[in-house]
């Protein structure tokens, strides 16, 4: 294993005394697209502000591809590449004019085929010559991450690439994500829009109020965390469910009419095919049914909402943020 990006210990506390950041490790291998996660307030502009050198920690380290962005800051920033939520541009510059002038910030040489090359990969050449103000929200968007890659980052982080966009556009940035990672670059995102993080991500961390409390892989969290939902539409009313059913997971309506049996996507505990043999054998009848499982979305609402030490425990075994916290 070779990280790109390694977190240890990282903790940020603001002079007003607030702890935005708890005991962060975390770390991302090369080439793998990785969504964070989190309500508004809960780190993830503090961490990746940290990394990208905007943000000073209160402790721990934070390296890239090996170098300390503390020790070696030019270093270490030269490798990133970060597009911010917000379209911080010079609307009377030329898209072409911008995205070299970015280049030069990071003391790199002019390389004209570099930029014609991006701006062709993001769709932007035709409008090479255009002033920014000019440009539709969605090509703002595209020029930031030109921007972003003109000085040929090894590490991107997108904060909210699609906030704004229309559903068109957000599916032809997902391709543009896709197809930066083929190229062999690494990226972190930010993102509300959880079907994102489900259609891109190879991995998914989850952060709340300052704590990494979750990091896995997106199948394998789905497959641990998620549940499915089977519904039974009965063919006639029920008064009760039989108490020698004994399946405590089963629930019938208000209306008497719908049976709903939640269980584990893992596997674990009775399945639907048993469920469904033992109310055939206590004659109850169903005319339809329906399954549902768990998204990513469900997922992250019950773990955001979830308080209180027990959910921590209960999430341990995945978690990244290390067996003891240590304050700012």
């Amino acid at each position: 294993m070779n990280p790109i990006l390694t977190i240890s210990h990282l903790n940020k506390t603001f002079e007003s005394g607030f702890q935005a950041l708890k005991d962060i490790n975390l770390s991302i291998e090369r080439g793998e697209i990785f969504a964070l996660l989190g309500q508004n307030g809960a780190g993830k502009t503090t961490l990746i502000s940290i990394i990208c050198g905007i943000v000073n920690a209160t402790s721990g380290t934070v390296s890239v591809a090996g170098k300390d962005i503390a020790h070696h800051y030019r270093d270490a920033r030269s490798l990133i590449g970060l597009v911010p939520q917000e379209l911080y541009t010079d609307s009377f510059e030329s898209v072409w004019n911008t995205v070299s002038f970015s280049r030069g910030l990071f003391g790199k040489p002019p390389n004209p085929a570099l930029i014609e090359k991006i701006l062709k990969e993001l769709s932007l050449w035709d409008k090479r010559d255009n002033k920014i103000i000019t440009l539709s929200g969605g090509m703002k968007r595209r020029l930031m991450i030109a921007k972003a890659l003109s000085h040929e980052p090894q590490l991107l982080f997108l904060d909210e690439p699609t906030a704004g966009v229309d559903v068109s556009l957000r599916k032809d940035m997902w391709q543009l994500v896709k197809a930066l990672q083929t190229a062999g670059t690494t990226i972190i995102l930010t993102t509300h829009y959880i079907e994102e993080a489900e259609e891109m991500a190879d991995r998914i961390g989850i952060i709340r109020n300052g704590e990494l409390i979750l990091v896995d892989e997106k199948l394998a969290l789905m497959k641990k965390l998620g549940k499915k939902e089977l519904t039974l539409q009965l063919a006639g009313p029920l008064d009760a469910i039989p108490a020698e059913l004994n399946i405590p997971e089963l629930s019938l309506s208000a209306n008497r009419l719908e049976l709903k049996y939640t269980f584990e996507s893992s596997g674990e505990g009775m399945g639907a095919a048993d469920v469904l043999h033992k109310l055939s054998t206590h004659g109850i009848v169903f005319k339809d049914l329906q399954t549902r499982q768990s998204t990513l979305e469900d997922i992250f609402v019950d773990l955001v909402n979830a308080g209180g030490k027990e959910t921590s425990a209960a999430l341990a075994p995945t978690a990244t943020t290390g067996e003891d916290h240590h304050a700012a």
